[in-house]
């Protein structure tokens, strides 16, 4: 039976919140969010995700396909799973990477199962949302997962080296996901600049109660949605709520280092002037004293106010655990 005839598969209705939330990022970041929010806003939440990957797996298929990078699209629609023997399976499945026998080298070597199986759906249907629908449906997804545009994206941006000298302009995200070890960053740009966002992630920012950035890497899976036109001026023109979650590690993940919490909004200002930020969520023992002040001084300058919560991990630190980022959540929406 050709898929064109098919009903994607349904699976029993979650109970409900009254919040209709979008988040919006990519990677592990997005992951950590999404996890928390299928807790309190079950079939409301939309995952508005980054599509300027070019490295690992969705590099070598966005090259060889020319396709939509799939990675950070697997990995939302994975965290969306529920926490079910059929959930956890089919999570397994979507993250489940190759490795050929030792003294191999194969074609599938370090591909995701869930990137062939995105990329298949896409071939299939011919259509990057419906595609994603499709998967989501199969894995009993709570929520729906969108690209932020129906096109593949490039970063770049300007590595300015800590010693002075002339910047140089860094043309991958990947890339630029590990200059802040060389230099700081800026003049981060998306090309193509006149790309049009994903209509039905338009429609689900105009639509929401929240809006939540972060956590993840800030220049290349938080601002991006900030870069592209029509993103922008969702964001800035909603009438919902925007919130965002600051990550465990300021300054310490390759593309950021050395830069305060301030900093990081900062950026968000500079690159969206306009933007309104109502609430801040960090973790209370991952923001330092000595930067209070000055972080909430941003978070003032944007418009809204900092929440200290303990949202990490206790065995694992530099991760944001769920149930905890769930109740945070909770806590900032309902106040």
């Amino acid at each position: 039976m050709s898929i064109d005839r098919l009903t994607p598969r349904t699976t029993p209705t979650a109970t409900r919140s009254s919040y209709r939330v979008t988040a919006l990022g990519g990677g592990h970041g997005l992951s950590a969010s999404l996890a928390a929010l299928r807790v309190i806003a079950a079939e409301h939440l939309t995952a508005v995700v980054t599509v300027a990957d070019d490295g690992g797996s969705s590099g070598r298929l966005r090259e060889d396909m020319d396709v939509l990078p799939p990675g950070d699209l697997r990995m939302a629609l994975a965290a969306l799973c529920d926490d079910t023997e059929w959930g956890r399976t089919w999570a397994a499945v979507m993250q489940h990477r190759f490795s050929s026998r030792d003294g191999v080298s194969g074609p599938l070597d370090n591909h995701a199962m869930g990137n062939l199986l995105i990329v298949a759906l896409w071939e299939l249907i011919g259509d990057h949302v419906e595609g994603l629908r499709w998967a989501g449906a199969l894995l009993g997804a709570r929520g729906q997962v969108l690209p932020m545009s129906r096109h593949p994206l490039t970063m770049s941006g300007l590595v300015h080296p800590p010693q002075g000298g002339e910047p140089v302009r860094v043309q991958s995200q990947a890339e630029l996901a590990r200059a802040g070890r060389v230099g700081r960053v800026s003049d981060v740009r998306i090309q193509p600049a006149e790309a049009e966002a994903c209509a039905e992630a338009v429609s689900a920012i105009e639509l929401s109660d929240w809006v939540v950035f972060g956590p993840g890497s800030w220049y290349t899976s938080v601002l991006p949605h900030l870069l592209l036109a029509d993103l922008r001026e969702a964001l800035i023109g909603t009438e919902a709520r925007r919130c965002v979650v600051m990550n465990l590690e300021a300054g310490s993940d390759g593309e950021t280092d050395g830069m305060t919490p301030a900093d990081h909004l900062q950026v968000l200002g500079h690159y969206a002037p306009g933007l309104r930020i109502d609430r801040f969520i960090a973790d209370e023992a991952c923001v330092k004293t000595a930067d209070r002040p000055a972080f909430e001084e941003a978070a003032r300058a944007l418009g809204g106010q900092v929440s200290y919560h303990h949202i990490r991990r206790d065995d694992h630190p530099a991760v944001h655990d769920p149930l905890r980022l769930a109740i945070a959540f909770g806590e900032v929406f309902g106040s």
